[in-house]
């Protein structure tokens, strides 16, 4: 299998199924470090580049190798347009000349958690799309001298691969959460794959749906989009979590538009699971993932999935990307080693250290989830819409 160079080693919802042994067989591969100098190279000058507005960053996505969705205009545009999050592009291209490396944020204002700069808000990842060692060095060592100057709490970055944590020291950059991050090859045949997934969690599951008459809708009309999001807030409030607002997968769909693959399932006319998936550049993501609890024994979330790659194939991509899961949530972790034996560690990085705010962390407070326990559906729905673009 062949990843993107930030992506050659190896490649939510809580848990819905048991808990299987780890294939031993499976190998891990570690990317060698990219950064060897000690020292910072310095740059020229810094430019402030708006990839809602200059093409050249639409080109620099569409060629580097690294880009993920979480590059491009449509998922920004949804960042901006939902929660106010103006996207912000560093380089050392000079304005009238071709976009060679770009470090991608979003400036963050917020009156309850303070003003930032983070590479990505709500994104699983963001990889730095600089190929020379120098220019990195350089772009992140003005950065740190810019954040003293302007007002920013802190600046956070959400890397790919060993490399950055490797030099992240001297960097004076501080690790302030850690997750576990699973991909999919899919260049197997379609009897190949099925042949890896866990039989009893996965395979049986599928098989169990396609029996019971369980069926799917995909697109993204509104009826879709609504049935997604009450599975969701049922989801959120059995974990103790408010959902993201309506408006954010509104936004998402109709920003991405195409590349967006939004699946229902349903039984005997009732939704019972949906998945949220995006395509993008022979890459898809498992973005989101919901379910009615009544229904887990029917396996509805495996045949979407299930489906869900079944399409990513037919559209050309390479990889699923399952996303995140917190290196607590050893059920989740579980579900998605059913799927894959490929995973990586992922650590984000704060820059001055230790001042990140930690929405994981904060929500999963004792106090946070009681109260999430107590509030209605609307009222929790509220909440979402109220407190998400302060927790990014």
């Amino acid at each position: 299998m062949h990843f993107p160079k930030a992506l050659e080693a190896k490649a939510g919802w809580a848990s819905l199924f048991p808990v299987a042994r780890s294939r031993d067989s499976c190998k891990r591969t570690v990317r060698p470090t990219l950064m060897t100098s000690t020292r910072f190279a310095p740059v020229d000058c810094v430019y402030e580049v708006a990839p809602l507005k200059d093409p050249r960053w639409q080109d620099l996505v569409q060629r580097h190798s690294d880009a993920s969705v979480f590059h491009s205009v449509g998922w920004l545009r949804a960042l901006q347009l939902t929660y106010g999050y103006e996207p912000v592009v560093f380089s050392t291209s000079q304005p009238a000349k071709e976009l060679t490396n770009g470090l991608l944020f979003c400036r963050v204002r917020s009156w309850l958690t303070g003003n930032r700069i983070v590479s990505l808000p709500f994104s699983d990842h963001c990889a730095v799309l600089c190929d020379a060692e120098d220019q990195f060095e350089g772009l992140l060592s003005e950065l740190q001298k810019r954040s003293l100057g302007e007002n920013w709490k802190y600046l956070e970055l959400r890397p790919v691969g060993h490399w950055f944590g490797t030099n992240a020291q001297k960097l004076q950059f501080k690790p302030v959460a850690n997750y576990v991050w699973h991909r999919m090859d899919l260049e197997p045949s379609e009897a190949q794959i099925f042949g890896r997934l866990h039989k009893k969690s996965v395979q049986r599951r599928i098989k169990r749906a396609e029996k019971m008459g369980v069926t799917e809708l995909s697109g993204k009309c509104e009826k879709l989009l609504m049935d997604f999001f009450r599975l969701m807030i049922r989801t959120r409030a059995r974990h103790g979590l408010p959902p993201q607002p309506y408006v954010w997968f509104k936004n998402v769909c109709e920003c991405l538009g195409n590349a967006v693959d939004l699946r229902v399932a349903y039984f005997e006319g009732l939704p019972i699971a949906a998945v949220f998936i995006l395509h993008f550049k022979g890459t898809s993501y498992f973005k989101y993932g919901c379910s009615d609890e009544r229904f887990h024994r029917l396996g509805g979330v495996p045949l979407l999935l299930w489906r869900a790659i079944l399409n990513a194939k037919s559209v050309g991509s390479r990889a699923f990307d399952l996303g995140r899961s917190d290196c607590d949530q050893h059920g989740l972790i579980a579900f998605k080693s059913h799927w894959t034996c490929w995973s990586e560690p992922l650590t984000y990085w704060s820059y001055p250290g230790g001042k990140a705010f930690n929405f994981a962390r904060a929500i999963k407070s004792r106090w946070a989830r009681a109260v999430c326990n107590l509030l209605p559906g609307r009222l929790l729905t509220a909440a979402g819409s109220l407190f998400y673009r302060h927790f990014s």
